[in-house]
């Protein structure tokens, strides 16, 4: 009988718990918080039914309770700065040493215009980014400059930043409570550059600025207000060049938002 066992599944290979964790923080992101079903099934059917419950299966073990997602910080955590100019920003913000600097992790502070009252904000430097200690100029960041060109924009009539000027470790995008450490840089940079729009890439720039849980696929696309130090910017949120270099199809959507952002600077 052992010939007819079926076979242990392999373990999975780095790339695809990769794929998978993406594809999982995907659902996540766009609002999906519970499996109605133990196996997949085409939803676009409209033949398609959940399976009926086992009236003789055994009555489930009361669930855990669900972990709550970290909630980003309701007051600031990170350092008060007290520079005035992005001279003395840069200076004071590259002295610190945050939870996501790494030892010798070289400092990327922006790029563009802090004149053109357009700014735009992403979530971290890459290496590309790291070497030429400027943001977004690798892939992601040559897809961001097609964006910009695509409603009349460029380096010179917008400016460009990251919440956090440093790589964080791995590569990855920053953490919450690292994110929540870099902000009041963010904000002591927007007070300076004193924008008339502010456009944010990435759910992790939109986030914190905004202080909500929410995922980017529910931000996205709807102008809300912050403000800084008794100053109201609007702010536009959209999907972040690298993850559109991921899944291309929701470029569209991006274009949607990016119509509305430049019909707003051009209203200003």
């Amino acid at each position: 009988m052992s010939d007819l066992a079926p076979p242990t599944p392999a373990e999975p290979a780095g790339p695809e718990l990769a794929s998978a964790a993406a594809s999982l923080q995907w659902l996540v992101d766009a609002g999906v918080d519970t499996f109605v079903a133990d196996a997949p099934g085409n939803w676009l059917q409209a033949a398609y039914k959940l399976p009926a419950p086992d009236a003789h299966a055994a009555d489930p073990a009361p669930a855990a309770p669900a972990k709550a997602a970290p909630a980003f910080p309701a007051a600031p955590v990170g350092p008060a700065l007290a520079a005035r100019t992005l001279t003395d920003l840069a200076e004071e913000a590259s002295a610190l040493q945050l939870a996501v600097r790494r030892p010798g992790a070289p400092f990327v502070f922006a790029d563009g215009n802090p004149d053109s009252g357009v700014m735009i904000v992403g979530e971290a430097p890459g290496q590309q980014e790291e070497r030429e200690r400027r943001p977004f100029v690798g892939p992601a960041g040559q897809l961001l400059d097609r964006m910009m060109a695509a409603i009349g924009l460029d380096r010179q009539s917008a400016y460009i930043t990251n919440l956090s000027p440093w790589r964080p470790p791995s590569n990855r995008t920053p953490s919450v409570a690292e994110a929540a450490e870099c902000l009041p840089i963010l904000e002591r940079h927007i007070a300076i550059v004193r924008p008339r729009a502010l456009l944010l890439v990435g759910g992790t720039s939109a986030k914190a600025l905004l202080g909500t849980e929410t995922g980017i696929m529910r931000l996205r696309g709807r102008w809300q207000d912050i403000e800084i130090e008794g100053a109201s910017y609007p702010v536009m949120p959209t999907f972040h060049p690298a993850y559109l270099l991921r899944q291309p199809a929701q470029k569209r959507l991006v274009w949607r938002d990016l119509l509305a952002f430049q019909k707003r600077i051009r209203n200003e």
